[in-house]
């Protein structure tokens, strides 16, 4: 059988295409694996793009709060008594005699009527002991004139016994007797003076103690009366009833809390600072306070040592006018100055951009169509602006936006 044969430049002609065709395929095979994929787009609209610019930069931190009276009264009950009737309500102008609340306690006004007859009766026993101190004092006085006109006398019996006894009118004994006379007349003298002092301390003494146990009563009744004066609650200052946190008939213990008063010409703004701005916080510095009615200027006068639910309470004094309307307990928002620079590099912070950080922020080409992921340092921070410290120039635009959804690439597309 004859087998027919394909010519040999048929054959050859065949494998060169072959290979031309495979070789291509493998070339765009690679030219296609090389490409890089398709940017995604976001819309422009939903962005929020800032410029870096350089110039004066002020730092601040922001907190909430509410205003609160600078002065601020409780008060409380003196004794164990019963609420009567409350006479004022809360939010009512009183004064410092505005009676807020009538109590009651019977015992109370038995022990101040024994405490003010108390007094009475040692009144009467320090006005009779002087009496009584007094005569006695007298008596040892009178006793010791006498004992001082006999020392006299005896003096001059003494000297004229030695005159005539030189003269040899009076024997020498009758001299001698009349000098022991003497002696014995001034010993009793000396005593007498000396009885008399101790007699007028030890009256000085007595009367001390009596006077002293007088002072004593004289103060239990002041208790007792201030105790039943404090049955009629009265305000004690000028101000505003803020709150009264008892109820007619309820039992009351000494110290129990009865009413709040404040005085709301003097307000304060408590702010709460999140604790990660409230480190460069110190007192002194100024703030503004604003209670959406006006923005009144004021200074840091307390910081709170405490943390409470990541935030630090700032207490700042206001100085200027309170707008219309500040009442206590008004929510404002403050702001803190903390820094003021002459020259620095800033934009506008990013969605999570924090303080002394690293951030990956997409930044715009120069004809606005994409924006390609760069790294930057962020240095101090402030409430709307942070401060760049590399990773960025004057000019550049960036998004400032959220951009976790395109967290797999490293460019996007604006439209």
């Amino acid at each position: 059988m004859d087998i027919p044969r394909t010519p040999p430049d048929r054959t050859r002609r065949r494998l060169v295409v072959g290979g031309a065709s495979a070789g291509a395929v493998i070339l765009v095979t690679l030219a296609l694996a090389r490409l890089e994929p398709a940017a995604p787009t976001v819309e422009r609209a939903s962005l929020w793009i800032d410029t870096v610019t350089r110039g004066p930069f002020v730092r601040e931190v922001r907190g909430n709060g509410s205003l609160v009276p600078e002065q601020v009264r409780w008060i409380p009950a003196l004794t164990e008594s019963r609420v009567e009737r409350i006479v004022v309500l809360p939010g009512a102008v009183v004064t410092p005699e505005t009676v807020l609340l009538e109590m009651t306690n019977p015992e109370l006004e038995t022990r101040t009527r024994e405490a003010e007859l108390a007094l009475t009766a040692a009144e009467a026993d320090l006005a009779a002991l002087r009496v009584t101190l007094d005569h006695a004092l007298l008596d040892q006085q009178a006793q010791a004139a006498a004992v001082r006109a006999d020392y006299l006398q005896s003096q001059l019996e003494a000297a004229s016994s030695d005159e005539l006894a030189r003269q040899g009118l009076v024997s020498e004994i009758q001299a001698k007797i009349a000098r022991l006379r003497l002696e014995e007349a001034a010993t009793r003298s000396e005593l007498e003076e000396r009885r008399m002092r101790s007699a007028e301390a030890a009256n000085e003494a007595r009367l001390t103690a009596q006077q002293a146990r007088l002072e004593q009563l004289r103060e239990l009744a002041k208790l007792r009366r201030r105790e039943r004066d404090g049955l009629a609650v009265r305000a004690g200052i000028a101000g505003v009833l803020q709150a009264i946190v008892v109820e007619p008939g309820q039992q009351v213990s000494p110290g129990t809390n009865l009413a709040r008063v404040a005085d709301p010409s003097r307000l304060k703004a408590e702010l709460r600072v999140p604790e990660t701005q409230a480190r460069d916080v110190v007192i002194g510095l100024p703030a503004n306070v604003d209670t959406r009615n006006g923005v009144v200027s004021g200074r840091v006068v307390r910081i709170d040592p405490a943390v409470t639910n990541g935030t630090v309470l700032v207490d700042v004094e206001l100085d200027g006018e309170l707008p219309r309307g500040a009442r206590p307990d008004l929510s404002v928002d403050g702001t803190i100055v903390v820094e003021r620079l002459d020259d620095a590099l800033t934009v506008g912070r990013p969605a999570f951009g924090q303080p002394d950080s690293r951030v990956t922020l997409f930044k715009l080409s120069s004809d606005g169509d994409s924006a390609t992921r760069v790294a930057v340092r962020l240095g101090r921070g402030s409430v709307h602006r942070i401060e760049v410290v590399e990773g960025l120039a004057e000019g550049e635009r960036v998004i400032l936006s959220d951009m976790s959804t395109w967290d797999a690439v490293d460019r996007v597309r604006l439209e």
